[in-house]
């Protein structure tokens, strides 16, 4: 009955659309005859076009209007039965859960899959697989889900029943890509460059012993390659290559890179000396050019931490192994000559010049400051040194140099700096190689030229490549080593006395007069500050303390613990004032006193931050310890900030870095 009547409303609206078209057709026939030349058959065939095109319109209309509807209706309850059957018969994990991760429907195969005897209803979504509600909102999909022995991803779609939502999750088995991508992981190509780094140096003397040695070395390396199945290939005399892959690299860091070990066991002359090797390596993607080029940076950046050393570079940052051995001073005055050289090019250009060292600057810092004031003095481009003026050391300092017309106004505070910044100044950075230990960061972000002169290891990689970067862990301090570039460029009788001294005092500093750390190109830094006026007695002046300095140091005598038998710790409690810091350096020296210290370390709060100052007698790599606190310095001389924390907090983070390399160096 219901189909007849829609079949007559049909046929009614039909004669109704048939009967107006044929009124309109008659009207256009008219206006053609009369008002046109047309024909008629002519104006014929134009009506017979326009209606055709009209009969058609209405048939694919009618054809996509009514009969989809109907057909929609038959086919809803049908669908609905198919959806159901394939869900429970479907091979891919399925469940549905309500808002709160609850299951309420799970098909046969999760079951399965999940291995419980027991019912999943009731059970929440992250009680099976690592997963949370907000985890399978929308079409998010989320890989890496571990379920039996296989991986999957999954992905939810919101479902609604009434005026409730749930979640559907499927799951998708992924394991067979998940083994693809970990054998390419493993197949990824690893590019190591590896030099013999103190060999040269240590046979200058026994050249009839170099190649016995260089045999048993490149021996050694051979066999390491050929135990992995890499490739090892000497592309020059003590320098090699070796291309390997991810799974033995992964293998190797799990060892520490215990090669090292192995080559250091080597033994050469009647000195008994150690071989050592740098290795740079690169574990990241791209071509292998880009590879090679990032390898090469690694090696760089552990020849100048001092050798004996695996430097990796991977896309998550930069890890160090080794590093046990203290550097060989293997400097020649001819590299001094050449950066001096190319330091003195770069200045001539500039239109002025300003010269910081680290923050918290002691004699090392500012004494190298000095020296390069002198050089841009000799190049005739203003200069300025960017100082904490108001620190009692410097003003010390700036006291040996106020009868001085060149130093007048020369020395400035970071603010003052900063206002000094112009298209053509040049940085020129002292005693210091990592950004955020410069007495002003923000002055090395905002000029255009920086150069570098350091003597510390190398602990982070430079935000912007500076123009020259001379860093050489062997040498005994900053001075030292710009005492030689003064040497090379400088007319003899160039230094004041004052200059010389200061620059003396900070190879003073750093060697503890002259008895730690210091070779034959220590002595002779020296003994050209002396022939340019430097006067020992007056050096020593700079380390003259007054009755209050005294007072500081005593105070971190109260407090002194050995750790693990051969570690001194002393700290001063309360919260201390700038001077102290300069008083925990000194109380670290005095702790190696003690029969059997091999390294100390004093602690002091000042401000917000827990100043560590460390020293060894060179048998422990204090620098090491204290890298993993984020700080640095040299073998033997190292310093820390640890930010936010009490002294108790920064001294129980120091007796884990201290376990970390006892453990590690055994």
């Amino acid at each position: 009955m219901k189909n007849s009547k829609i079949k007559a409303n049909r046929r009614n609206r039909m004669f109704y659309i048939a009967s107006a078209i044929a009124v309109v057709f008659f009207a256009v026939h008219l206006f053609l005859m009369v008002y046109t030349d047309a024909s008629p058959a002519v104006s014929a065939g134009i009506i017979g076009g326009i209606y055709l095109v009209i009969v058609v319109s209405l048939a694919v209309a009618g054809y996509l209007s009514s009969p989809v509807k109907i057909a929609d209706q038959k086919l809803t309850p049908l669908l609905g039965q198919l959806m159901v059957d394939v869900v429970l018969k479907l091979h891919m994990p399925v469940m549905i859960c309500d808002m709160t991760g609850k299951i309420i429907w799970y098909n046969r195969t999760l079951a399965v899959l999940v291995g419980s005897k027991e019912a999943l209803y009731g059970a929440t979504i992250d009680g099976i697989c690592p997963l949370t509600i907000e985890d399978v909102a929308g079409d998010k999909v989320n890989g890496g889900i571990v379920l039996g022995d296989k991986v999957f991803s999954s992905v939810g779609y919101e479902i609604k029943a009434g005026d409730k939502e749930y979640r559907l999750v499927v799951f998708n088995d992924t394991t067979e890509l998940a083994e693809l991508s970990k054998k390419y992981s493993e197949d990824e190509t690893v590019i190591m460059y590896i030099i013999i780094d103190n060999l040269g140096e240590m046979l200058e003397y026994l050249q009839e012993k170099y190649r016995s040695a260089s045999a048993e070395i490149s021996e050694i390396l051979r066999n390491w390659a050929a135990e992995s199945g890499s490739m090892l290939k000497e592309y020059e005399r003590d320098k090699f290559i070796l291309v390997t892959d991810k799974k033995t690299l992964d293998l190797e860091t799990e060892k520490r890179f215990s090669i090292l070990d192995e080559i250091r066991n080597v033994r050469v002359g009647d000195g008994n000396l150690p071989v050592t090797v740098s290795i740079g390596v690169a574990n990241m993607t791209g071509s292998l050019a880009e590879k090679a080029k990032v390898a090469q940076s690694a090696l760089d950046m552990a020849l100048q931490r001092g050798g004996d050393q695996a430097v990796l570079k991977s896309a998550d940052g930069i890890e160090f192994f080794g590093g046990r051995t203290k550097t060989v001073q293997k400097r020649t005055k001819v590299k001094a000559r050449v950066t001096a050289n190319e330091l003195i090019m770069h200045m001539t250009t500039a239109d002025n010049i300003l010269i910081m060292g680290h923050k918290y600057p002691d004699f090392d810092s500012i004494g190298g400051c000095v020296g390069i004031a002198r050089l841009a003095d000799f190049c005739g481009v203003p200069s300025n040194i960017v100082i904490d003026t108001g620190d009692s050391n410097v003003r010390h300092c700036m006291e040996r140099f106020s009868g001085m017309p060149q130093y007048d106004g020369r020395f400035v505070d970071a603010r003052e700096g900063l206002d000094m910044i112009r298209p053509g100044t040049m940085l020129v950075i002292a005693d210091a190689n990592n950004f955020s230990h410069f007495e002003s960061p923000q002055i090395a972000e905002n000029a255009d030229k920086i150069a570098i002169i350091d003597h510390h290891r190398k602990t982070a990689e430079f935000s912007r490549e500076p123009l020259i970067s001379y860093i050489e862990p062997s040498a005994s301090s900053c001075c030292e080593l710009i005492s030689e570039m003064l040497e090379q460029t400088l007319p003899a009788g160039s230094l004041s006395k004052e200059e010389a001294d200061m620059l003396l005092a900070g190879i003073l500093l750093d060697t503890k007069q002259f008895s730690r750390n210091t070779g034959t190109r220590t002595f002779s830094a020296a003994q050209y500050l002396r022939e340019e006026g430097a006067v020992p007695s007056d050096a020593q002046e700079f380390f003259k303390a007054d009755l209050d300095d005294f007072l500081r140091e005593a105070k971190f005598e109260n407090d002194v613990v050995i750790y693990r038998k051969v570690i001194a710790i002393s700290r001063c409690d309360g919260e201390g004032q700038s001077q102290d810091r300069i008083a925990a350096a000194k109380a670290a020296d005095k702790l190696l006193g003690i029969s059997g210290i091999l390294a100390s370390f004093a602690l002091v709060k000042i401000g917000n931050s827990v100043h560590i100052s460390a020293r060894s007698t060179g048998k422990i790599n204090v620098q090491l310890i204290l890298e993993e606190l984020k700080g640095g310095g040299h073998f033997d001389v190292a310093g820390a900030q640890v930010a936010d924390r009490s002294v108790l907090e920064a001294l129980t983070m120091l007796k884990s870095a201290i376990d970390n390399y006892m453990d590690n160096n055994k």
